[in-house]
């Protein structure tokens, strides 16, 4: 797939989580690889709902711009530090939901478990309900090389990692493909809603 065909991708991903409510304004950031030592991101603060081709920009695996005038997103790191993790992992996505953002601040454990979800078999690796899906929390920081470091020593103790929560801050989850990424976005809010209703109920 070429660059403007990846471009694209990221425009209509961007629409799409922008209409769900999953990525208001100019919160959240999305990637796809462009070659195995580049990547393709959003532009920081720009609409995702409104991205255009030039609302994004190559990088390289360290996170600097290789567009002269083109500002990458504070948190490129902890996008290029997946593709260099996993040579297979072609996009990631980084959505600022209200349901990822509470169920964070709620959590007060450093991380959550999901178990006996039959949607859980929509993330890579997993296929049966009877499994259990951990996904790290991590508390925000604004030194994002730090963050990326903590994130890093995770991610090589738990391979099968499919996503992780930054607290008050939002979901980062990836893919081969685009497609793949988008839908683990779709499972995970559909289990972090579940997780909120749950403990609205418990809690009466």
């Amino acid at each position: 797939m070429n660059r403007q065909q990846l471009a694209q991708e990221i425009i209509e991903a961007g629409r799409f989580l922008y209409d769900r409510g999953w990525s208001p304004a100019t919160s959240s950031n999305y990637s796809t690889r462009l070659s195995a030592s580049e990547a393709l991101l959003t532009v920081s603060g720009k609409h995702k709902g409104q991205l255009g081709l030039d609302d994004v920009l190559a990088t390289d695996l360290d996170g600097n711009s290789l567009e002269p005038g083109k500002k990458p997103s504070a948190e490129t790191l902890l996008h290029t530090q997946l593709y260099r993790w996993k040579p297979e992992i072609g996009a990631v996505l980084h959505t600022h939901s209200v349901n990822a953002t509470v169920l964070s601040r709620l959590t007060l454990a450093d991380s959550l478990v999901f178990a006996d979800y039959e949607l859980q078999k929509a993330f890579s690796g997993i296929t049966t309900h009877e499994s259990q899906v951990l996904v790290p929390i991590f508390d925000n920081d604004q030194d994002i090389a730090r963050l990326a470091a903590k994130v890093q020593s995770w991610l090589d103790q738990h391979p099968d990692c499919v996503g992780y929560l930054i607290r008050g801050h939002g979901l980062y989850t990836w893919g081969p493909r685009m497609s793949d990424a988008l839908r683990q976005v779709e499972a995970f809010e559909f289990l972090f809603e579940c997780e909120l209703k749950t403990l609205s109920i418990t809690q009466r």
